[in-house]
């Protein structure tokens, strides 16, 4: 068995979906689980309803009626003659959706966007679903709230392994017995009290690791729309370099510092059975792309990772004292309690820096705590700037124009804290 997995670009318009079903068929026979994300920027527009419907920015109606345009007219465009039935079942899940936007808010903004936000991906997997069968690629629509069961960390929630690999072995292994191809969503699960879940912003990856993990899957197949993981984002350098092949253990290095092919969840799950992860180009099927194992390559090339937004947090004691193991207890508390995360650190003997992804939710709470026992400084609008198997000339390369603000050097690692210089 494979675990095929489709990202947002990759079903972002009736031609991309099209384009799977011709993925697809060139596996006829195989057996198949796919796991397919939200179309294009639903989750986007989604995560727009959410903060409509709880913090009454905007008109909650008009930002779902976006949604619901959208996936009705790419509905139209793929089905032929008789699409009545497929535009039901896609109203019955705005229907649903509605019911819950009639209400009051129930619990605090991170269960609510999961509630809604999840819908994106049901949409996708009903049409894609539908779309195949009438292509003649038989297949039946599975909800993956059946199979992964998470705690109520909501928007990050951890899988309940136990259950999860209990409840596929007992319920989806055998649908395979009798057909080859399955369609899920990617991204979300449920809490024990059957409320959804999702499991972080580009969690799709990790839902088809978490499947092959259980299924103890042959591969896995990412299907994105580069050619495979190349040393660089192509938004940042013109002259990238594909990475044919990589071992987990570099895979997992540069997913940790932020690379955007492959979500940081997904590795440990396929090593720990040694299931081989591929990234094919659904541009380019016939490509080999890059295969992620346990084989002991080296990268042959230094890899550039961007993360872009970037705020940079210093914490000092407010009477001046050393910073030591009881504050930084009290620090990390804090970022665990606000689920951020921390993308770089570095301490002194008065202080403590990180850097962390500028979200306008959960940073300025954060930093309302912190001041409650600690002297808080900010910079914001920055660029953590990582090189793995770094070289002079590589570092020289990025830092045209930037002040570094803050560095962390290891033997194949390099990361930097930087700012735009102003015009001399």
């Amino acid at each position: 068995m494979k675990i095929f997995k489709f990202g947002g670009a990759s079903v972002k318009n009736a031609e991309a979906v099209r384009n799977v079903a011709s993925i697809l068929k060139r596996y006829e026979g195989e057996q198949l689980l796919v796991v397919v994300s939200a179309m294009d920027k639903t989750t986007n527009k989604l995560e727009k309803v959410a903060r409509a419907y709880f913090f009454k920015e905007g008109d909650t109606q008009e930002a779902l009626d976006e949604v619901k345009a959208f996936h009705t007219n790419v509905a139209k465009e793929l089905f032929d003659n008789a699409p009545d039935d497929i535009l039901d079942e896609l109203n019955n899940v705005f229907v649903e959706l509605e019911w819950k936007l009639e209400d009051e808010p129930i619990k605090d903004y991170d269960f609510e966007y999961d509630q809604i936000v999840s819908f994106g991906e049901i949409l996708s997997t009903k049409i894609i679903s539908a779309y195949l069968n009438q292509e003649g690629i038989a297949n039946q629509w599975v909800d993956a709230r059946d199979y992964i069961k998470t705690d109520n960390t909501y928007r990050n929630a951890k899988v309940d392994w136990t259950e999860t690999e209990r409840l596929i072995t007992k319920n989806l292994k055998p649908y395979y017995e009798k057909s080859n191809l399955a369609i899920t969503q990617g991204f979300i699960g449920v809490t024990s009290e059957n409320f959804t879940t999702t499991l972080g912003r580009e969690g799709s990856d990790f839902t088809a690791a978490i499947f092959a993990y259980c299924l103890n899957a042959e591969e896995v197949a990412i299907w994105k729309d580069v050619p495979g993981v190349l040393n660089a984002d192509p938004k940042w350098f013109d002259d990238t370099i594909l990475i044919p092949q990589m071992n987990y253990h570099d895979a997992v290095e540069l997913t940790y510092f932020g690379t955007s092919v492959i979500h940081p969840k997904t590795i440990k799950p396929l090593q720990n059975k040694g299931i081989p992860l591929k990234v094919k180009s659904f541009v380019d099927p016939d490509s080999p792309g890059t295969i992620i194992n346990k084989e002991p390559y080296h990268l042959p090339v230094p890899s550039f990772i961007f993360r872009m937004n970037q705020i940079l947090i210093s914490i000092m004691p407010k009477d001046y004292s050393f910073i030591i193991e009881e504050n930084l207890r009290d620090i990390f508390n804090l970022f665990t309690s606000h689920q951020v995360k921390i993308n770089i650190m570095q301490n002194s003997a008065v202080s403590f820096s990180v850097t962390v992804d500028h979200d306008h939710l959960k940073v300025p709470t954060l930093i309302e705590d912190l001041r409650k026992d600690f002297k808080v400084l900010l910079n914001e609008g920055l660029e953590l700037i990582t090189i793995r198997h770094f070289d002079d000339s590589t570092i020289d390369r990025v830092l045209v124009g930037k002040e570094v603000l803050l560095e962390l050097k290891s033997r194949n690692t390099i990361q930097m804290v930087v700012r735009n210089m102003p015009p001399s």
